[in-house]
């Protein structure tokens, strides 16, 4: 079995006192976060760092204390297992623009829209530890 390796971030900001979280959309139109492969010796962190800027132009700051993974077959790779690191990241004052050559779209939207649109229960079970972890920490970001 072959392993790939990404990390990406669940993504938010406030809005008129409202958390948002950025969903990206690939060019198939399937739902999730930014996300994407490891370089050189880059971090987990780094990684997934470098990805939402490549992807949606956002430079955030990661939330300490949050980290969940992910892991599912890649159908069109036969015998790979793609496994995801997901870390919490925050952004402010920033306009997202994304990466029209990898995505067909970025939405910041509720987390009700965000579990309405997402195709995949994965996606919706990182969703919901991110979102109760703001919750747990006091939500300084509300």
């Amino acid at each position: 079995m072959v392993y790939e390796k990404s990390c990406g971030a669940v993504v938010f900001t406030t809005m008129d006192g409202e958390i948002k979280y950025l969903l990206i959309s690939n060019l198939q139109g399937i739902y999730g976060f930014p996300k994407g492969h490891a370089e050189d010796n880059e971090t987990e962190a780094e990684t997934a760092l470098r990805e939402v800027y490549e992807e949606t132009n956002l430079r955030i700051k990661l939330i300490e204390g949050f980290r969940t993974t992910d892991e599912h077959v890649i159908p069109q790779k036969k015998d790979t297992i793609k496994q995801i690191t997901y870390f919490l990241g925050v952004f402010e004052n920033q306009e997202v623009i994304y990466q029209k050559e990898e995505l067909s779209g970025a939405y910041l939207v509720s987390y009700a829209e965000a579990m309405e649109l997402f195709q995949f229960e994965s996606s919706r079970r990182i969703l919901t530890e991110a979102n109760a972890y703001l919750q747990s920490i006091g939500n300084e970001f509300a």
